[in-house]
């Protein structure tokens, strides 16, 4: 019969520092058998949500995380029962049988400490070398002491503690029949309901006691869900606070995710780039039967084209003759970094909040295949599935408002990148075409930029030339 043994797989760093990660839902079960790589988890980080791959092939022992908690990079999420291929690393106690974690105790468990090469904590016995932090996927997991488990802070225990003096109880509480209790025995015996620091919070939010939430998670652990069923039941128990489901006048939600991050970026681009927004409206008329033009042609068959291809298109082109557009200023170095790439940004609305994937290298696309990749892109941002990597290394971004009926407003550039174009609606609007009153098709542009990196006039002839684009598609020609 073969040995199995049980190993820990721990949240892993899932991009760029990141040091929590939200579980939203486990694809598998406990007693599941799993295939090296297999999706197990999807997980929000404070930039997308991502699919977690299991680093072990074997079978699922327990899950220790439940679905809405936030979970700390390097802690424990899942466990599997693998089987022992008697690795030479030592320190790892095989499990015998085939139960899972749940039906032993974690004395009876393998003191392993695990990663995704499999790599095995020190010796149970103390000896060997010191607490070291041992590879994940990605990054690298918690601290992992001699008996190969991550560092835990311990729970608080009283034992033989003089009391302190307790404080003199309210006319309430004298009056209140009971038996009585000494206060070192109360300190002894009690202990706050078991819950996790968001589910706590959610509580905290929702005015919601957890002493009165019956926990349905593994040992009476309240969950998430519990909380808001509480919160939302119309008749609570007596002494329940009223909850915001209760016709409260406001109700609060946890900032978390990829709306915290977004706050914390903007705030910081808001106030360490000095930002400057010039404005201009443009007679798009000939790119609008540019558009209608290419949508009839055979060789775009398929293809999807708006004005934001175009527009994306033009902002490429512009920016050859505006390369300062394209840098970013580096405080750390005290240099202004020149980039000889495009890597174009296009701010998406989400279920989850704002998010600004990125088309790598969009500079040396086709329009064709600039079609495609912002299709490609737009449809993964709705579905909340965009990776990290998409997400970072942007060189300039676009906001299209226009989608919304917007006509131009004021964007607040990406960190780390020296400007952003806002694209509004198009709208037919009176305009004079060769000293006569016609309706054209008219598009406002919005620019803004960082002033550290581009001078007034460096940001008005990148608006300019854009603006020139997109009111003659033909004076590309004069720019490449």
């Amino acid at each position: 019969m073969t040995a199995t043994m049980i190993k820990e797989f721990r949240l892993p760093d899932l991009g760029e520092g990141l040091t929590e990660s939200e579980i939203l839902s486990w694809k598998v079960a406990v007693g599941d058998t799993v295939t090296l790589n297999q999706v197990i988890a999807e997980v929000e980080t404070a930039k997308a949500v991502v699919e977690l791959p299991s680093p072990f092939a074997g079978v699922v022992a327990e899950l220790h995380e439940q679905p809405g908690t936030v979970v700390e990079v390097g802690k424990p999420i899942v466990s599997f029962e693998v089987d022992d291929v008697g690795s030479s690393n030592g320190g790892s106690a095989p499990v015998a049988g085939k139960g899972v974690a749940g039906d032993a105790s974690a004395g009876d468990r393998a003191a392993v400490g695990t990663s995704a090469n499999g790599a095995a904590g020190a010796a149970a016995d103390g000896v060997g070398s010191p607490a070291k932090r041992e590879p994940n996927l990605v990054g690298y997991g918690a601290v992992v002491e001699h008996s190969g488990r991550p560092t835990r802070r311990a729970r608080l225990q009283v034992q033989n503690v003089q009391a302190p003096t307790p404080e003199a109880p309210t006319p309430e509480a004298a009056a209140t029949p009971g038996p009585a209790v000494s206060h070192q025995a109360e300190v002894q015996t009690s202990e706050r309901p078991r819950s996790t620091p968001p589910v706590r919070k959610l509580a905290r939010d929702l005015g919601v006691n957890l002493e009165l939430v019956p926990g349905t998670g593994p040992g009476g652990l309240i969950t998430r869900e519990d909380v808001q069923n509480f919160s939302a039941t119309p008749e609570a128990p007596a002494g329940a606070p009223v909850s915001a489901a209760q016709g409260q006048r406001e109700t609060r939600t946890p900032i978390k995710g990829v709306r915290k991050f977004t706050a914390a970026a903007m705030v910081q681009s808001a106030f360490t780039a000095p930002h400057v927004t010039e404005f201009l409206t443009v007679d798009v008329t000939a790119t609008m039967e540019l558009l209608a033009r290419l949508k009839g042609n055979k060789a775009f068959e398929g293809y999807k084209l708006t004005p934001l291809t175009i527009a994306a298109k033009a902002v490429l082109v512009a920016l050859r003759n505006n390369p300062s557009l394209n840098s970013r200023w580096d405080e750390a170095n005290q240099e202004i970094v020149r980039f000889n790439y495009v890597n174009l940004g296009i701010a998406a609305a989400t279920p989850r909040g704002l998010t600004v994937p990125n088309i790598k290298d969009a500079d040396r696309l086709t329009l064709r295949e600039l079609s495609t990749a912002l299709t490609e892109l737009t449809d993964t941002a709705r579905t909340g599935k965009t990776s990290p990597s998409e997400l970072s290394g942007g060189t300039i971004s676009i906001t299209n408002i226009g989608v919304f009926g917007i006509d131009a407003g004021t964007p607040i550039l990406n960190p780390g990148e020296a400007a952003i174009v806002a694209l509004g609606a198009v709208r037919k609007a009176p305009w004079v075409v060769d000293d006569e009153l016609a309706v054209r098709q008219v598009m406002s542009l919005s620019l803004s930029f960082d002033h550290r990196l581009v001078d007034g006039e460096q940001g008005s002839r990148f608006l300019a030339d854009l603006g020139s684009i997109l009111a003659d598609p033909a004076m590309v020609m004069t720019m490449i």
